[in-house]
């Protein structure tokens, strides 16, 4: 990229502002407030056009802060060589990123931060697991929560690195009026130079608008974590159904008003709930966002209207889910109880050893899947029916022991 010189970055015509001049002008963020809320209402109500009352306000406003003489010119290149769309594309992008970065991310963060506690702390407690609903290998809680967690860090890895890409090309994309106006300028050079300062990644081919596509995949990228977690609130749901959780802390709720016993997964609930609208609104902002009819229409303004939307009920999730979570105790009794009830679970990792005995010509060890099989499919076994069958294949002490306890 050309080295910039300081009169190519104040604009055609016009000294570079000092240092005063600058910090008066971004001053004006500071004062920002309910009058000039009406003043831009009132200039917007003859404009009937957000942008152009934004720049009438500011040429206002220049002569307000820096005088008429020391803002004489100025004025004309508040707007200069621009349509609104540059304007729009950068502050979205600036929005959105830091809604992502300072808001959204250190949420989500801390809760799969939350859940990988959960998962440390319940590493050991055993859990029967269930495959299509039916009892399966014996797992442990804290395996389960693990791979929610590692699932749900996937995808704040990819939200982390998102891109957020900025243009400031003109009316179509091309510098036409820009090369008009001033030919000599590397106007490249400084589109790039003036993006790139605002954080964000300068996009050098576009239309007249930026082309969303990084928004597509960060929305998309935050839908697919959403949709993990709703996995996470439907399965710890399920386990609280089955005992596998109490909720005993917060026992002042209510949890019905007639059923006094009842304490509901309400933030469970509600987060299922609010996923499902955040991720209506992100799908949709992905699929339409990346269509423009030719240079330009006006349905990505619509559209974009929604974002903050859509990462309101996220948000909403990530605090129920939160809330949820840290109301919950472990009741590994509960899980001791079914793991008692189901030995039949067991005749996965005989029939393994047993096909491996049988690879190295053990005698007596055929069929095993079969076999076990017979034993257990269709009925209720116990630990001493599992000790006799293994006691009748001859094996050594070593592989009876994992039925001997």
């Amino acid at each position: 990229m050309a080295d910039l010189s300081d009169q190519q970055r104040s604009g055609p015509g016009h000294r570079p502002l000092t240092e005063d001049e600058q910090g008066k002008l971004r001053g004006l963020i500071d004062s920002f407030d309910g009058a000039t809320i009406t003043e831009l209402a009132q200039i917007e109500a003859e404009t009937v056009h957000d942008v152009k009352a934004i720049e009438y306000f500011l040429r206002r406003r220049l002569v307000d802060t820096l005088g008429r003489e020391a803002s004489d010119g100025l004025g004309e290149l508040v707007h200069f060589a621009c349509t609104s769309e540059d304007i729009n594309n950068l502050s979205y992008a600036l929005m959105v990123q830091g809604g992502i970065e300072q808001v959204w991310l250190p949420k989500a963060s801390a809760l799969v931060a939350q859940i990988s506690d959960m998962a440390r702390d319940a590493a050991d407690v055993p859990l029967l697991a269930h495959t299509h609903g039916q009892p399966a290998t014996p797992t442990t809680m804290g395996k389960e929560l693990a791979v929610l967690a590692w699932r749900l860090s996937r995808q704040l890895r990819r939200i982390e690195s998102a891109e957020y890409l900025g243009q400031f090309n003109g009316a179509t994309g091309t510098y036409g009026a820009h090369l008009a106006a001033v030919p000599g300028a590397d106007w490249e050079a400084i589109s790039q130079e003036f993006v790139e300062s605002l954080g964000l990644t300068w996009n050098p081919l576009t239309t007249q608008i930026e082309s969303h596509d990084w928004q597509a995949e960060v929305y998309a990228d935050i839908a697919r974590f959403n949709r993990i977690l709703h996995n996470l609130c439907t399965d710890v749901w399920t386990y609280i159904s089955m005992g596998y959780f109490a909720q005993v802390r917060g026992q002042g709720t209510v949890g019905s008003s007639t059923m006094p016993h009842k304490v509901n997964p309400i933030r469970f609930e509600n987060a299922e709930a609010n996923l499902e609208v955040s991720n209506a609104l992100l799908d949709v902002l992905a699929s339409t966002l990346v269509n423009s009819r030719l240079q330009r229409d006006l349905t990505d303004s619509s559209m974009q209207r929604n974002i903050g939307t859509a990462l309101g009920h996220s948000m909403l999730a990530l605090d129920n889910a939160g809330r949820g979570l840290a109301g919950l105790d472990v009741v590994p009794s509960a899980m001791a109880a079914d793991l008692q009830a189901n030995w039949e679970v067991l005749a996965e990792p005989i029939q393994s050893v047993m096909r491996a005995l049988a690879a190295q010509g053990v005698e007596g060890m055929a069929n095993p899947y079969e076999r076990l099989k017979e034993l257990t499919r269709g009925r209720r076994i116990n630990g001493e029916d599992l000790r006799t069958f293994v006691s009748g294949l001859g094996l050594t002490l070593k592989p009876k022991s994992a039925c001997s306890r």
